[in-house]
């Protein structure tokens, strides 16, 4: 795996979308001091967190951070990754269905940096996304619009989120050919229970082209905690739209997990980012925490070990 500098600490991306929201006050600096003090560096945020609920007009996530790295002065260990391209005056209920392509024009991915800079209360960010992929605009446009950010001295690398196979592939190409500063990191959907964004054509281009990916809903919105399971389950919490989408295809794969946490004694989110961290070309994932016993259990992870028969049977669950 190539050297990244976005990469250090714990293998583990902390998932800064649910901080300013359901983990704030207190709690949230209890669970950001406690991340720190195991050893993690890296925090993934956006524009855009967490402009879907009621009240918010997004930057909530990055002003919490930005206030946790002034009251801690921890900004020089950290390894601070945010994202743009989703953060527009349209609001629509489905946060998926956010974003305007006109983010993407130079002077927009320049502004809405500058933006980020100041909620997070820092001079530069170490990875810079293009949150998601705008397929009608031109590859190139995307690509020359965000080397315009590293040019400002302001983002130390760049990554994209949310693209496919011949998009990133044309992105890489792009960069190569311009001489302009290519996307060192993807993130896209994959865990257990959801791997199409991430499939073997997308796996032997990271691979072979030394590009990270830090897979977002690394435990599937959390269903794969283990808490949902009976039908009256799928009522209840934050993120039961996302979840219901597994409660036909997840159980054989809870079942294994089952199995392998009675072996090992280990908990299931610990056994999902093990699982995640033994595939092709992924460094570390990105998991969330609202408090300190989910904080714990994500940490876990780094201190287990799956076997390779665990890790086939993982993969053949679904």
């Amino acid at each position: 795996m190539t050297s990244h500098g976005f990469i250090a600490g714990l293998p583990l991306v902390l998932g800064g979308n649910v901080f300013g929201w359901t983990a704030d006050g207190d709690e949230g600096f209890a669970v950001l001091d406690a991340f720190y003090e195991a050893g993690g560096r890296m925090i993934d945020t956006a524009d855009v967190y967490s402009a879907w609920i009621d009240g918010h007009e997004g930057g909530e996530s990055e002003a919490y951070l930005g206030k946790w790295l002034a009251s801690r002065g921890v900004r020089d260990d950290m390894r601070i990754h945010t994202k743009t391209g989703m953060l527009s005056k349209k609001k629509p209920s489905n946060p998926g269905s956010m974003g305007d392509p006109d983010l993407y024009k130079p002077e927009e991915v320049l502004a809405h940096l500058d933006a980020s800079l100041d909620r997070l209360q820092t001079d530069y960010v170490d990875l810079y996304y293009a949150h998601r992929d705008y397929e009608e605009l031109e590859i190139g446009e995307i690509v020359d619009a965000f080397n315009g950010a590293v040019d400002t001295g302001k983002v130390r690398a760049l990554g994209a989120s949310n693209f496919n196979a011949d998009r990133l592939g044309k992105a890489l190409d792009h960069a190569d050919a311009a001489g302009k500063v290519a996307f060192s990191a993807l993130q896209n959907e994959y865990n257990l229970v959801a791997r199409d964004s991430y499939g073997p054509d997308l796996q032997a281009m990271c691979t072979s082209r030394g590009i990270a990916m830090l897979p977002f809903f690394g435990l599937a919105a959390g269903y794969l905690t283990g808490k949902y399971r009976k039908p009256e389950d799928f009522e209840q919490g934050n993120r039961t739209h996302r979840v219901r989408d597994y409660a036909e295809s997840g159980p054989p794969v809870l079942a294994v997990m089952d199995e392998i946490s009675a072996d090992t004694g280990a908990s299931l989110p610990a056994i999902a980012l093990a699982w995640l961290v033994r595939q092709p070309g992924i460094p570390a994932p990105i998991a969330s925490a609202r408090n300190l016993d989910q904080l714990e259990s994500l940490l876990e992870f780094a201190r287990i070990g799956l076997s390779d028969d665990q890790v086939f049977r993982l993969t053949n669950a679904l």
